[in-house]
């Protein structure tokens, strides 16, 4: 019997075209393609700059037969105008109302309480969630039935391949900021990353040592800093020490050596990930009192919560606050900072899954893709990944595509 996508037609290619397309022989299954109607809208968060698609993946999507609207203006701070959707074959939409019209909205940031009122039962939304971070919204995607599937936790080969490039550019951002504000001009301790000839460099100390920790500890090495990296995982710390540049350390995270750490600290940078749950707290409140006075602490980790018990989301308007003498800088958005090199390393990740939902409906996409359906969160009106409905304290139902 053919999968149906919900108000639409079965689904028929051949098993043979399957195989090439997915990898694995789906003879029971046929799959038809039908053309989507897919939405651009222009992101409204503070300081959010990037834009979900570029020009080039819209030419992409409307050659291959879908329909795109793009909000007027979305890809203006990422350098992409109007002309450039237009000549691509994306209609231009003068409002968000429009594009959230069709049937799949794609963004780049978590929808802001002002878009809940385009939420309805047909639409599958692909974005950047965070929702064990943001309660409200989920319990609103969970209340209008909206399918809502989070890049961050689809998996591909025990690889978060649509978070990868932001965590590289947030890595990499972490140690620029930090060094940044290590001057005594933005109310750090006044040192240089790398120190001079005769001046030791500053100690730089990583939570986490996933895709952003380790471009984190890269740039913060090649600047010459004496750099930590403190992670749970003995094969990714043996990963670490062979990739790394040997000034970079492995040390196993425990309580114990976190506090050994901070009382050294120049620059801190949480890059902890738990994909879909609460970040962990694994700064206390009261370890910043041993920290020194004008050291600074980066906190990557701030989209699902924050690292540390002092963290709350900050903009790039007005990016850091000092709590006990640590200078914070806990923006929730911070590949937004370099939109056009943002914008156009999401599109190449997402593109491919973009591609497949649109051309074969959601729930064929998933089968085809098996790592697609790990980004399912919510689904029905339940929430369907388990260490986010843990975080939310919300029921779990079991994710019927994995």
């Amino acid at each position: 019997m053919p999968l149906q996508r919900p108000g639409g037609a079965g689904f028929g290619v051949t098993a043979q075209m399957i195989t090439l397309i997915a990898g694995v022989s789906l003879n029971c299954v046929t799959f038809q393609f039908q053309a989507m109607n897919i939405g651009i809208p222009k992101e409204i968060k503070s300081g959010e700059n990037r834009v979900s698609c570029t020009p080039a993946g819209v030419r992409h999507l409307v050659s291959s037969g879908h329909h795109v609207v793009v909000e007027a203006g979305a890809g203006i701070n990422s350098g992409f105008g109007d002309e450039k959707y237009r000549r691509a074959g994306a209609v231009i939409a003068p409002s968000a109302k429009k594009v959230w019209e069709s049937e799949l909205v794609v963004k780049v940031k978590e929808p802001l309480a002002q878009e809940y009122g385009f939420f309805r039962r047909n639409l599958t939304l692909f974005t950047f969630l965070h929702l064990a971070g943001e309660p409200d919204l989920a319990a609103e995607l969970i209340e209008t039935g909206v399918t809502a599937i989070a890049y961050e936790t689809v998996q591909e080969n025990g690889r978060l391949p649509l978070l990868a490039p932001m965590s590289e550019i947030a890595g990499k951002m972490s140690v620029m900021m930090g060094g940044f504000y290590l001057s005594r001009h933005q109310g750090g301790e006044g040192k240089l990353l790398g120190g001079v000839p005769g001046v030791l460099p500053c100690r730089v100390v990583i939570f986490g040592g996933g895709s952003a920790g380790m471009h984190a500890a890269k740039v913060a090495a090649g600047l010459g800093a004496d750099v930590t990296v403190l992670e749970v995982s003995q094969d990714r710390m043996r990963f670490l020490e062979s990739a790394l540049p040997p000034q970079v350390h492995t040390l196993y995270s425990t309580e114990q050596h976190v506090e050994e750490q901070l009382e050294t600290v120049d620059l801190l940078i949480g890059a902890v990930l738990v994909p879909g749950a609460t970040a962990p707290k694994i700064l206390k409140k009261e370890m910043l009192r041993t920290m020194k006075t004008g050291a600074v602490f980066v906190d990557i980790s701030i989209d699902q919560g924050g690292c540390a018990e002092t963290s709350r989301p900050t903009t790039h308007e007005n990016p850091v606050f000092m709590e006990d003498n640590v200078l914070h800088y806990c923006v929730a958005n911070m590949p937004s900072a370099y939109p056009q090199t943002s914008t156009e390393a999401l599109t190449g990740v997402t593109l491919a899954y973009i591609r497949r939902i649109a051309d074969f409906g959601l729930e064929s996409a998933m089968v085809m893709m098996p790592g697609l359906s790990m980004g399912l969160n919510i689904w029905n009106g339940a929430v369907t990944h388990e260490a986010l409905a843990r975080s939310l304290g919300k029921p779990y139902l079991e994710n019927p595509f994995i």
